[in-house]
């Protein structure tokens, strides 16, 4: 029986603003398998901000997305058909598959698709929390803002998928922990769902004095690490609330995904202050992901990690649902269910 693959590609680049009509939705005929290939098709599509970045033609930490190609993507899904040993029908995957409802992948490439064990942990938690946006989080928290007990750490986008992740860790660890998220719903999430012990709404304090002043209420004993998502005024608030020797870890800067110019009001406390502020990638340490996941998936099976997905519907959804997630619309991680 033949299969009809839809897929969404990149058909020009934004600019500024990106918008629906970058995208293009086409349909394709499933090629049949060649020896040592695999068929997927996909059950969820991960959505995440660094998506925004592929778009864009200029200099970045990735190559950027080619037009007229499938978007770049997480995915989940299982395998309908194998002609590789490794790898049999029925097997639930997880890999980069793409915008796409099925995908053909020469499985024999070291980490293109790895099997994955669905009995305590559902398909869709590989794409958030045991996926990159929990091992974003883990990473960013242990090796670079290196918490010990007692001391607060501060995350921006807190109700995000890895911004939630960060906090939960880091109360693991005996800290502080204090959310910056968008409107009281998320806000109240952050703390009733998550234990945080206190979240800013960042849409209520609209200005740097206001932001500073909650940042004060919320953390008495000053910041000693903060995890960055979004830049620009949350960035200065913060950096003025920040202890000697505090330490930074630089995720993203959705602020300036569009373009925006992102200038640090008091770039001087970096040095005043002698911060350590570290930009990182985490695909770039591949060697620290086991550990990562082990206590990741430990957490989710038991339940001590708690998390949030929005789930927008079919293949055909992915663009506006990824305007969204920009925008901030979404609440936890976004997904796309493909099947």
């Amino acid at each position: 029986m033949s299969l009809t693959n839809r897929q969404i590609l990149l058909q020009s680049r934004p600019a500024g603003r990106p918008g629906a009509d970058n995208f293009l939705l086409v349909e394709t005929p499933v090629p049949e398998l060649a020896d040592g290939q695999v068929l997927v098709k996909h059950h969820w599509l991960s959505l995440d901000p660094y998506m925004r970045g592929r778009m864009n033609e200029g200099r970045s930490y990735a190559q950027p997305q080619p037009l007229g190609e499938v978007m770049i993507g997480g995915t989940a899904g299982e395998v309908v058909a194998s002609r590789n040993p490794q790898f049999a029908v029925g097997d639930k995957v997880v890999g980069m598959g793409g915008w796409q409802e099925y995908a053909i992948l020469s499985a024999d490439q070291r980490g293109v698709l790895q099997k994955v064990d669905t009995t305590q942990v559902p398909l869709s938690a590989y794409l958030g929390p045991v996926g990159m946006p929990g091992v974003t989080a883990w990473y960013g928290l242990t090796q670079i803002i290196e918490p010990k007990a007692g001391e607060t750490v501060v995350v921006s986008a807190a109700s995000g998928a890895v911004g939630s992740i960060v906090g939960q860790l880091a109360k693991a660890r005996g800290c502080r922990a204090v959310g910056i998220a968008g409107g009281p719903d998320k806000c109240g999430y952050v703390t009733g769902e998550l234990g945080f012990d206190a979240c800013i709404d960042y849409k209520a304090q609209r200005d740097l004095k206001s932001l500073v002043q909650a940042l004060k209420a919320a953390c008495p004993g000053g910041i000693d690490g903060y995890f960055e998502n979004v830049g620009g005024t949350i960035l200065d608030a913060v950096m003025l609330r920040m202890n000697a020797f505090g330490r930074i870890a630089m995720c993203g800067m959705i602020s300036g995904y569009n373009g925006e110019p992102i200038p640090m009001a008091n770039p001087s406390l970096i040095l005043v202050s002698r911060l350590k502020l570290q930009g990182f990638i985490v695909s770039e340490h591949m060697a620290l992901w086991p550990q990562a996941l082990k206590e990741l998936g430990q957490g989710v099976a038991s339940g001590r990690i708690r998390y949030r997905e929005s789930i927008a519907d079919g293949i055909a959804s992915a663009p506006e649902a990824f305007l969204g997630l920009l925008e901030g619309r979404n609440f936890g991680k976004q997904l796309v269910k493909l099947a």
